[in-house]
């Protein structure tokens, strides 16, 4: 896992960009205007079902773009630039309160423009300028009108990495930006709903407290995640799973503004997951990555976990008990980590 120090990392994200672009990606051009998606009240009796499990299905994971935001270290700045009244986007506040974003309200223009990329620019430059510290700026849109922001922050001497979909990203962008990574390819993206099971097993008894024994059909390794080019999206058969898309502190239980809960051993699961992920993202996918940067990735994912708090003396037996897709190498004086390579 590359180390990352003290770096600092802004995170702005062109909220209707980027679910416009997804829901487009699944369904096919022009299909958000098509099937006026951005007034669409989805818990409304006269709601269109159709259209609702196609929402659904093309949930932007805000967890997802966060968790490899801070990647690249301590996310200072995350804020999201879209009109929150639409129920479209209103329909992301359980994620948006759990990852603490700022929203900032962009009131329509015009039929079809409401000058989210202005404002976040003007924003994107200031902060430059008013905050020396920050050292990366995650952005998270794929319009053309971004390239000339992308080599300001350039010259500013900060590191840009663009985050956008598939198909709806400017050729241009990319070549502006230090480092760009399609929202397809961001680990955890493409986990199945099947990991969420098969991530525990097995669990050897933890120092503190005895765990539940996992079910015999997670003995097997669970499969890396699968390559979207792997898995062609069509307008009929969408690729990702609704379930998916929850954001891991949704395992916390309860609402979203209820008080925080103990983090469950689950949730700690898939926190191990998707740092060993993120890490192997940034490297090989058989490298083997120091437990300590592992666990630095971890608590920037969530700044609650504790090993001991699940019943584990030490970060080093809680990893050896999720044996099932983590592999710990002891040959060295340095404990290392890596996802357990797929059989076969």
């Amino acid at each position: 896992m590359a180390e990352v120090g003290d770096n600092r990392v802004a995170v702005y994200i062109d909220f209707d960009n980027i679910v416009i672009s997804l829901y487009n990606q699944l369904y096919g051009r022009g299909a958000f205007q098509s099937d006026r998606v951005r007034n669409v009240v989805v818990d409304s009796p006269s709601a269109d079902h159709a259209v609702v499990e196609r929402i659904g299905s093309a949930t932007v994971d805000i967890g997802a773009i966060l968790d490899y935001a801070s990647s690249f270290g301590t996310v200072v700045i995350s804020r999201a630039y879209a009109d929150w009244s639409q129920p479209v986007n209103a329909g992301y506040r359980r994620q948006l309160i759990d990852r603490a974003i700022d929203l900032t309200q962009m009131f329509p223009l015009s039929a079809t423009k409401n000058g989210a990329d202005i404002r976040l620019a003007i924003d994107v430059v200031e902060d430059m300028f008013r905050l020396s510290d920050v050292t990366h700026v995650v952005l998270v849109a794929g319009d053309s009108d971004y390239v000339a922001l992308a080599q300001r922050v350039k010259r500013l001497g900060r590191y840009i990495v663009a985050v956008g979909v598939a198909g709806a990203t400017s050729k241009s962008l990319p070549a502006a930006c230090n480092e760009f990574s399609l929202y397809d390819d961001l680990p955890g993206i493409w986990v199945e709903e099947e990991d969420a099971e098969t991530v525990e097993a097995p669990q050897p008894a933890p120092a503190k407290a005895p765990a539940a024994k996992a079910p015999a059909k997670t003995a097997a390794a669970p499969a890396r995640k699968q390559a979207p080019a792997k898995k062609p999206v069509t307008k009929t058969t969408p690729a990702r799973k609704t379930a998916a898309v929850e954001p891991l502190a949704d395992e916390h239980g309860g609402d979203a503004d209820e008080p925080a809960a103990k983090l469950s051993p689950r949730a700690a699961t898939k926190l191990l997951r998707r740092a060993l992920e993120l890490g192997h993202d940034k490297s090989a996918d058989d490298e083997w990555l120091a437990m300590s940067a592992v666990k630095d990735q971890i608590k920037r994912l969530d700044p609650s976990f504790h090993e001991k708090s699940i019943g584990y003396s030490s970060f080093s037996d809680f990893v050896k008990s999720r044996s099932g897709f983590a592999e710990v190498n002891n040959s060295s004086n340095a404990v290392k980590v890596r996802l357990r390579p797929q059989a076969g």
